[in-house]
């Protein structure tokens, strides 16, 4: 098990991934939400039958897979909805996180989660690292990102915590509103930092 979990936040289209990767580059193992939440309704899984039964088959593509998509659209739109599915998946993704981060190795490992506060995985860190940029880039960067609509981009700004309120709790902040030298420059130096 690594020494340390530092967690890894921010709002979406903050550049998250980025960071994760310039960590993975010194040999850092990283804990990914997305990922996990990924697999708790991969086919055969538990939570993507239940997903299906309370949405119907149309919330399934011709494979079997989840139409995340289409089920995007429904949880932005449908407040209900999103805390029913959080209710499901929340619980079944720390299992995962819990599970992947007992196994990691080194100086530290990252939890890199977009809801680390919301879902109560600021518990399983030690420390908290904010990466952080302007609302207005995070806007470009996930409609860029994503193809989606920006209205629906900034449906899942006002659902995640605030800005302010992300900075508020940070042990530390990294500013991705720079270049990639800068983001690798910022990354060194916390690496040095916390492998201490």
């Amino acid at each position: 098990m690594a020494e340390r979990v530092i967690g890894v936040t921010g709002g979406i289209g903050s550049g998250k991934s980025s960071v994760m990767r310039a960590f993975q580059a010194k040999g850092i193992e990283a804990v990914d939400a997305d990922d996990m939440a990924r697999v708790v309704v991969e086919p055969g899984q538990p939570a993507l039958n239940a997903i299906a039964e309370h949405f119907g088959p149309d919330i399934l593509t011709p494979e079997g897979t989840l139409n995340r998509p289409s089920l995007r659209t429904i949880i932005f739109s449908d407040p209900d909805a999103k805390t029913w599915l959080e209710a499901l998946l929340h619980p079944l993704i720390n299992r995962e996180l819990r599970s992947r981060l007992a196994a990691a190795q080194g100086p530290y490992a990252l939890l890199v989660s977009p809801l680390l506060f919301e879902t109560g995985q600021d518990k399983l860190v030690d420390r908290i690292l904010v990466v952080d940029v302007p609302e207005s880039v995070q806007l470009a960067r996930a409609s860029a990102r994503d193809g989606a609509d920006p209205e629906q981009i900034r449906r899942i700004m006002a659902s995640q915590m605030s800005r302010e309120e992300r900075l508020r709790r940070a042990d530390d902040v990294l500013d991705n509103s720079g270049d990639l030298a800068d983001l690798e420059r910022q990354v060194g130096e916390l690496h040095g930092k916390y492998r201490v």
